[in-house]
């Protein structure tokens, strides 16, 4: 055992510290290493420990007690560990005891500060995160408990940086315009993952000027505000004086019952006020706090006590000493002796003595002599199952020795593989049943040396009896493997494709090497291998498991086997198969199906099905276990073929009936029903008549307009879908008969003919009117009497009626002829068209066939009672209606001659005579009288033609006088005035020099004029045109003479010009000006310029030319131009320019033209007046 010392002295002069082996002399870890000296002698009691010491928020110290000379002696041993549990003793406060880290996270930490009132303070900690993956989790304490996270705001700020060259996280926080109550101790923790590190520091806050009340003001920092409004209602604690004189173990209740933020701030500062020392009663000099003594010597414990009478005793360890040889007490005056003799380790004790009620304690360090070794141990080299036996020899009997493999101490418990034994100075370590795991470095340590020796273990040569031999295993049959090797208890491994074989329930292993498993599956098969374990050899054997294939259909839930799909769409069957090897598929079907197999599962594809498709399909599956047969069936369901073209039998107004055949093929699904489309010839857009389904094949179209070609067309439908349209029935088209002619009266009757006449039918429809059938009847047949009343009041037979015109008329007049003079008969008239008859018109009462005579009457027409003028050259065609029966004679007469039928046409008609001249001539005119007439009846017109023709130019036109400027003319009428009358003359002048006439006047009526302002020195010639209803003649008479316009006395002298050079690059006199118009408006861009020669004018908008844009018009009339645009839109807003270009230079001008919307379209709100 090392030499005792005393607490205070160490080899090397230093304070003793416990500390644990594997640290190295690094600060502990959470987990405290304690070492203790060997037990005292069994008499021995344990001491009471020390009040235990407070641990620190997030980290545990371990700390030694130090026994200055002039302290009072310590009641612990020197290897003992204060625990302050609840409380921490004051005089320990100010020593440096740094907490221990749990890692170096932090390089840099905050460190403690002072700030004064109302100032700001910041404290930085950094993280190194070269070896972090993320960014490290911080929290900052006030006290234990108080989080400051939550605590942000106005007076504290947390803020985060990151340097990426550096690789450095900064942490910062400020505290800003501090309070008293902000001092005291804080805490900053970082966390990445399993790593820990915190650091905890200070902060002072002064006030200043008031430095006397500094510790008053640090001792109220910390109190609860509550507290102080309280305290003129609550009875004053003074927290100070409660502290002082309570146990260090209840200094924690203190804080939380008081509200004590800053505990270990407030103890540092209690243990810096002066202790007053308390002087003993009843010692006059205490023990010294320890003392020293060898093993085998003796030692003197003595005190002087200041009372002798006082009945004094000694403890150990808190036990009671009572007098022994060993023990021997001593009394000297005022001294108490106690002499411990021939003193061992078990003296290695704490030592107290009671006088009274004191107590003084020291401790007592036995100081052993170093153990020697004598013979050291030999290294081994064996092999496995081997025992091992390691000698040790050391210098005293029954000296304490401590084995270590590897620096480890060597386990020597009852469970323990390894055994000590010790035979006087002879120590051995025996290892029964050697493996390779005790190969390694063996030493046995002695208090005053060491010994070691390597330790060889190796294993025994490996030899194979019997290998392991592949198989082939049916399918759930047992699969065991079997081998057999020396050594026979050598452990191994059973690995099956490398992966290791753990036992289970269906995995049995046996050792010596089998390896059995009841059930084979197909996840067995593989390379199985077994590793004895130490050895490189391993044995290996290839397993085959084997299985029948077979085919699960039921697995697919299809009735029957049976698969139904869409045609068109993509058939694929997942098959699921089983079988080991995995089975070769074979397919019995076309060459449409792919099959692929894969895994356990084998696939039929079909990319599009179609109807040829149907049909069972056999897959046969072989491996070498066996073959297995199925059969699936596929029936491919479709859309049903298009049914045959409808018929239309029977079509009505506005109907139609239809009939169709069902379609051929029904898609292997029934019919349910058939829609019906129908559609306008010249339309190609169908429109569908039904949303339910009709199930017959046949329909009623309705609904269709009268005379417009309809075509229909039919679907049919089953449950997968609708099929193709049919072919579009011939074209049809809904007609209706016309309703009865209207207003039937009888115009003409003769001896054997009947006129009669009518209006056409008030509907005649879209199928038009084709033309009439006209019937008659004669009154008075046999069987007259069997009809019932027609709505003509006549009884009649149907048989009766006699179709009077084989072939339709168009007209609505029509003459029954072939009839008896003197009967009577019944008309009636039908309306035909594409519908057929409509109902018939009938007269109201029987018609007598004879003549009746009607006097002659002929009905000018008005604008013939007048004189009827034409030109010459014109057509002439006058129709004169007339009235008589029977057909009257009519006569035409011209100035009481018959009219020569080649200068002039006549037709006469029933009811009316037509005058027809082709080309008209003057000889034409003359008045016609026409003459009508029924045997003695007669009644005559006379018709007016005058034929017109342009006149004859005037008669002798001479000049009449000359005086001054004006000249007097006088002419006779013409001789031919064009049979009209002369409404007027035309009369014109020219120069003698240019002979170029101007007229002078015109419609002029008298027969004598005078011709003024003519120029003087000129001379003139006249001419004149008369002027009939036709124009003026084709030509004029001129007068012989001229007239020269001369003044006497005046000689007129020619004065010489120099011609003026007129031409001038061009200039714009009027600019565009800028121009709001309204959109859809036209509006216009006017500018004026001159230039001479004449300029080229160019209209440009945003600078680019204007060219066979329609919506722009330019006008340019003598040098003012005009820009149309016909309503324009906003897009025409923008710059316009006009350019003129001539040879001597350009000139151009702009405006802007904005386009604003009308009223009510979202565009600018411009309006237009009105």
């Amino acid at each position: 055992m090392p030499e005792p010392t005393k607490k205070d002295e160490t080899p090397n002069g230093q304070p003793a510290e416990s500390v644990a082996p594997e640290s190295n002399g690094a600060p502990p870890l959470p987990e405290i290493s304690l070492e203790v000296s060997p037990p005292p002698d069994d008499d021995a009691a344990p001491v009471s420990s020390p009040t235990p010491q407070a641990d620190d928020a997030n980290s545990l110290k371990k700390l030694s007690v130090e026994l200055p000379n002039d302290s009072v002696p310590a009641t612990g041993r020197k290897d003992s560990v204060w625990s302050l549990g609840e409380g921490q003793a004051p005089e320990e406060l100010d020593k440096p005891v740094d907490s221990p880290p749990l890692s170096t996270l932090l390089t840099e930490k905050p460190q403690s500060g002072t700030v004064p009132v109302g100032g700001d303070i910041t404290f930085v900690a950094k993280v190194e995160a070269k070896d972090l993956l993320r960014k490290p989790t911080i929290k900052w304490f006030k006290g234990k408990w108080m989080d400051l996270a939550s605590k942000t705001g106005k007076h504290l700020q947390l803020k985060e940086t990151f340097d990426r060259i550096t690789k450095i996280h900064t942490f910062e926080m400020h505290i800003i315009k501090a309070k008293e109550n902000y001092a005291g101790n804080y805490r900053c923790e970082v966390t990445y993952k399993d790593k820990f590190d915190s650091c905890s520091f200070d902060l002072e806050v002064k006030e200043a000027g008031q430095s006397q009340k500094h510790d008053t003001a640090e001792r109220n920092a910390d109190m609860p505000k509550e507290e102080h409004k309280q305290q003129d209602d609550t009875p004053e604690v003074d927290v100070w004086e409660i502290l002082k004189n309570a146990r260090p173990d209840e200094y924690e209740k203190i804080a939380f019952t008081y509200g004590i933020t800053d505990l270990r701030g407030l103890l540092r500062r209690m243990k810096k006020i002066p202790k007053e020392e308390k002087k003993s009663e009843a010692f006059a000099k205490k023990l010294e706090p320890a003392y020293q003594v060898d093993k085998g010597g003796k030692i003197r414990l003595v005190v002087d006590l200041a009372d002798p009478t006082v009945e004094l005793k000694w403890y150990k360890n808190g036990q009671e000493i009572r007098p022994s040889p060993k023990y021997i007490f001593e009394h000297k005056g005022t001294q108490r002796i106690m002499v411990i003799n021939n003193c061992n380790m078990n003296d290695d004790a704490a030592y107290s003595v009671a006088a009274g009620d004191e107590k003084c304690a020291t401790e007592l360090f036995v100081k052993e002599s170093p153990v020697k070794i004598v013979k050291g141990i030999e290294p081994v080299k064996t092999t496995v199952n081997e025992r091992i036996e390691l000698e040790c020899e050391v210098s005293e009997e029954g000296a304490q020795v401590k084995w270590m493999k590897n620096g480890v101490e060597v386990p020597t418990g009852v469970r323990s593989r390894y055994r000590v034994k010790c035979e006087g100075t002879k120590h051995y370590l025996v290892i029964d049943d050697a493996s390779r795991e005790d190969t390694g470095t063996y030493s046995i340590m002695a208090t005053g040396g060491t010994s070691e020796a390597h330790v060889q273990v190796d294993l025994k040569p490996l030899k194979i009896h019997m290998d392991l031999q592949d198989a082939t295993v049916l399918l759930g049959k047992p699969l065991k493997l079997h081998c057999e090797i020396y050594p026979g208890n050598v452990p191994g491994r059973w690995y099956r494709n490398g992966q290791l074989i753990q036992p289970n329930d269906r995995i049995n292993i046996i050792h010596r090497n089998k390896y059995v498993r009841p059930a084979s599956s197909l996840h067995d098969a593989g390379e199985y291998t077994f590793v004895p374990e130490g050895y490189s050899q391993s044995l290996a054997a290839k397993v085959h498991i084997i299985d029948p294939p077979r085919v699960h259909l039921e697995s697919l839930n299809f009735p029957d086997n049976t698969v139904t799909i869409v045609a068109g769409n993509k058939l694929r069957l997942e098959i699921p198969i089983s079988g080991e090897p995995a089975p070769r598929v074979i397919l019995d079907s076309g060459h449409r199906v792919r099959a692929e197999t894969y895994g356990d599962q084998t696939s039929l594809t079909i990319d599009v099905t179609e109807r040829e498709d149907t049909g069972n399909y056999k897959i046969v599956l072989q491996n070498e276990a066996g073959e297995a047969t199925a059969s699936i069936k596929v029936k491919v369901v479709d859309i049903p073929d298009p049914p045959e073209a409808p018929l239309v039998p029977v079509v009505g107004g506005d109907w139609c009936s239809m009939t169709w055949e069902p379609p051929k093929y029904d898609g292997a699904s029934p019919i349910l029903g058939y829609f019906i489309e129908r559609k306008k010839k010249q339309s190609s857009r169908w429109m569908r008549l039904n949303f339910d389904l009709i199930k017959e094949t046949s329909s009623e179209l309705k609904k269709m307009i009268e005379g417009v070609p309809y075509e229909a067309r039919v679907f049919a439908v089953n449950a997968i879908g609708v099929s193709k349209p049919s072919e579009p029935s011939k074209a049809f088209t809904p007609l209706a008969v016309t309703s009865e002619p209207t207003m039937l009266v009888v115009d003409d009757v003769t001896d054997t003919t009947v006129t009669v006449k009518w209006r056409p039918p008030e509907t005649i429809g879209a199928a038009g009117l084709d033309g009439y059938l006209v019937e008659y009847c004669i009154e008075g047949s046999e069987s007259a009497s069997i009809k019932p009343k027609t709505h003509t009041g006549c009884l009649i037979l149907a048989n009766d009626w006699v179709v009077s015109n084989k072939e339709l008329t168009e007209k609505t007049r029509y003459t029954i002829t072939g009839l008896s003079p003197g009967c009577k008969i019944l008309v009636r008239v039908k309306a035909v068209n594409a519908a057929g008859e409509s109902a018939p018109r009938s007269l109201q009462h029987a018609i007598l066939v004879k003549e009746v005579i009607e006097p002659p009457k002929i009905r000018v027409p008005r604008h013939l009672k007048q004189t009827y003028t034409r030109r010459v050259g014109e057509a002439v065609n006058l129709v004169v209606p007339f009235m008589g029966k029977p057909r009257p004679k009519v006569i035409w007469t011209k100035n009481g001659q018959p009219i020569e039928p080649s200068h002039v046409s006549i037709r006469n008609t029933d009811c009316d005579s037509i005058i027809f001249i082709r080309k008209a001539e003057r000889s034409h005119s003359g008045k016609y009288e026409m003459t009508v007439q029924v045997e003695n009846h007669v009644d005559t017109a006379i018709i007016d033609i005058q034929i017109v023709d342009l006149p004859g130019p005037p008669h002798s036109v001479t000049i009449e006088d000359v005086w001054g400027g004006n000249v007097a003319l006088v002419w006779t009428s013409p001789a031919d005035c064009g049979n009209a009358p002369i409404t007027g003359y035309t009369i014109q002048k020219a120069d003698k020099k240019t002979m170029e006439w101007y007229t002078c006047i015109e419609h002029y009526h008298r027969t004598c004029i005078t011709i003024t302002d003519l120029v003087v020195g000129n001379e003139y010639f006249f001419r004149i045109f008369s002027e009939n209803m036709c124009g003026l003649s084709e030509t004029a008479t001129q007068t012989k003479k001229s007239a020269l316009i001369v003044k006497e006395g005046l000689q007129v002298k020619n004065p010489e010009y120099i011609n003026h050079d007129f031409k001038e690059a061009p200039k714009f006199t009027q600019p565009l000006i800028n121009t709001f118009a309204v959109a859809g408006y036209n509006t216009t861009l006017n500018c004026s310029f001159r230039a001479n020669p004449r300029a080229k004018v160019i209209w440009m908008k945003n600078k680019i030319i204007i060219v066979d844009d329609p919506r722009y018009r330019m006008f340019s009339n003598q040098g003012v131009c005009t820009l149309e645009i016909r309503k324009p839109s906003p897009y025409d807003g923008g710059v316009y320019s006009c350019k003129a270009i001539n040879d001597l230079g350009e000139a151009q001008v702009d405006c802007k033209l904005e386009v604003k919307g009308q009223c009510g379209m979202g565009a600018s709100p411009v309006c237009l007046p009105g």
